[in-house]
């Protein structure tokens, strides 16, 4: 009886566990294309060369997006292109001065909005060559009011990882970068969490095996 009365405790743990996985299982929808996303405090999805061959570094907003919780999401692209660019052996580059690039968030689900403010020391390019890197802050918008410029996230959270922008011959399609990150929820177990109410199971139907044996 006691085995029993243990297992049950167990199975009503573990289906809790497994439920609340379920649960978190749900969608978010969200998008890149709200005013204000963009370079120098927003006021363009395109910047020009400074120096040297004329060159473009331009951003391709995500319209609204649903995906499953979690998952790794994209924020949108960088597409470089250098028309008169040779390579780095050529000698015919481009210079870019330094520039920061505002990128608002809408969680359309939950209701909240948020900016990963990027910035870059610029750099010089070549067709085959680009020493450009956009460093984002902060890392992570949510849960609830963490890094929300209005509204709530709620149990949602959103990451985002540094942005290397590659040559104007590189990437599928050529010269496309696109921003990284990720979408999770303070809802999800942690894989521990289940692996061990999975490793309780198995020995409590072990146990229960080898009492059955007993008898």
């Amino acid at each position: 009886m006691k085995i029993r009365r243990l297992m049950q405790a167990a199975l009503t743990t573990c289906l809790a566990l497994f439920m609340a996985a379920g649960a978190s299982a749900a969608t978010i929808t969200y998008n890149t294309n709200a005013p204000g996303t963009g370079f120098n405090g927003g006021v363009s999805n395109t910047l020009n060369s400074s120096s040297g061959a004329i060159a473009v570094l331009a951003y391709l907003d995500n319209g609204n997006s649903t995906v499953g919780v979690p998952s790794n999401i994209n924020y949108g692209s960088f597409t470089l292109l250098c028309v008169t660019c040779t390579t780095q052996a050529g000698g015919t580059g481009a210079f870019f001065n330094p520039f920061t690039f505002n990128l608002v968030l809408t969680d359309v689900t939950d209701g909240a909005v948020g900016t990963f403010v990027g910035s870059s020391t610029g750099g010089q390019i070549f067709s085959d060559l680009s020493s450009m890197e956009i460093e984002w802050s902060p890392l992570q918008l949510g849960p609830n009011t963490s890094g929300a410029a209005s509204g709530s996230f709620g149990t949602t959270i959103f990451t985002i990882t540094g942005t290397l922008i590659v040559a104007p011959n590189s990437g599928i399609p050529p010269g496309r970068t696109t921003v990284e990150g990720d979408v999770t929820s303070t809802d999800v177990p942690e894989p521990a969490t289940l692996v061990l109410a999975g490793g309780v199971l198995l020995g409590l139907g072990l146990l229960r095996r080898k009492s059955f044996r007993r008898h």
